[in-house]
């Protein structure tokens, strides 16, 4: 089924070129199915190339999908154009009322400040909250990740000595969890982050398993039943050259980066990289799409109300 955004968003032009089914009102309206309702609190500084990423994803998944862009409710974003956040995002206040089947909350380039010294911290823990009563999933992306489990969990964040950049091989820990069917024992995924949260400081108390980490970079993926959500540390979602347009965003604003680990062929910054993820974010997002779908309560206004996640899920 195809995803259904507004018209005039850029990324509808790159989906479509890319063979991703999309579909305006009049058809979503003539198919005699309530879609599944997802909302983005996108709190990337590149809007645009991030809301095509999540799009793409949603996109490709068998159910129809009606795309609601959420912005934080105060805050002005300094790398998107006013008219474009304007005309797409609708603020968190706006949308408070209302309710969603899934919602996601993006990773944001604020990691290396406490966060108490985030500006729209108050407002985020309330959208956290919000999600208790008003969303049936939760998916929650690099920084959104650690400030969710800090918020509901009290997990601390620790700086790293350098930034974790790179693609970094992580294992599976919890194969038959449903959130990861079909992924195979070790799979790739983009690490872009300079601090870090850590398996020992998961309360036993808490009921979240660990379901991949690696080696070099630790936790990657935390299921979080009792607030019924995914807490992804690290950027499936991420195109083919997103390490690579930080890679030399990093260098010409002079900070103190290296190579991203294992990603440029022959550790050539002008070489296109290979993407060996595409499939591995795919199968997250429709295992997290399927889940949502087999739980959600069919009318919308019962989200909150008598949400039914089974035993496991």
């Amino acid at each position: 089924m195809p995803i259904k955004i507004p018209d005039d968003l850029p990324a509808r032009r790159t989906l479509e070129a890319e063979g991703v089914m999309v579909m305006g009102e009049t058809d979503a309206v003539r198919q005699d199915i309530r879609p599944l309702r997802i909302g983005l609190l996108n709190l990337m500084p590149n809007k645009i190339r991030t809301e095509t990423q999540f799009a793409r994803l949603l996109g490709s998944t068998p159910l129809q999908v009606e795309l609601t862009l959420v912005k934080i409710t105060d805050h002005v974003s300094r790398h998107t154009a006013t008219d474009h956040m304007s005309a797409f995002y609708r603020p968190w206040a706006e949308v408070a009322t209302e309710r969603f089947d899934g919602f996601v909350i993006t990773g944001a380039p604020v990691e290396r400040l406490r966060f108490e010294e985030v500006t729209y911290w108050d407002e985020l823990r309330r959208i956290l909250d919000w999600t208790q009563t008003n969303v049936h999933r939760n998916l929650t992306i690099c920084w959104g990740a650690q400030a969710a489990v800090h918020h509901f969990h009290g997990m601390a964040k620790y700086d790293l000595p350098a930034k974790a950049f790179g693609l970094y091989a992580h294992r599976v820990l919890a194969p038959a969890s449903p959130w990861l069917r079909g992924f195979p024992d070790i799979f790739t995924t983009p690490v872009s982050r300079w601090t870090e949260v850590r398996a020992e400081d998961v309360p036993a108390s808490s009921g979240m398993t660990v379901l991949a980490e690696s080696d070099q970079t630790g936790l990657c993926l935390l299921d979080d039943p009792a607030h019924r959500a995914l807490h992804m540390f690290n950027h499936l979602e991420y195109d083919t050259v997103s390490l690579a347009e930080e890679y030399h965003r990093d260098v010409a604003a002079e900070v103190p980066v290296t190579l991203p680990v294992g990603y440029f062929p022959g550790d050539d910054p002008g070489r296109l990289p290979h993407n060996l993820w595409r499939g591995h974010a795919h199968l997250l997002i429709g295992n997290w799409i399927n889940e949502i779908y087999q739980t959600t309560p069919f009318d919308l206004d019962r989200v909150g109300i008598e949400d039914h996640v089974p035993s496991g899920r």
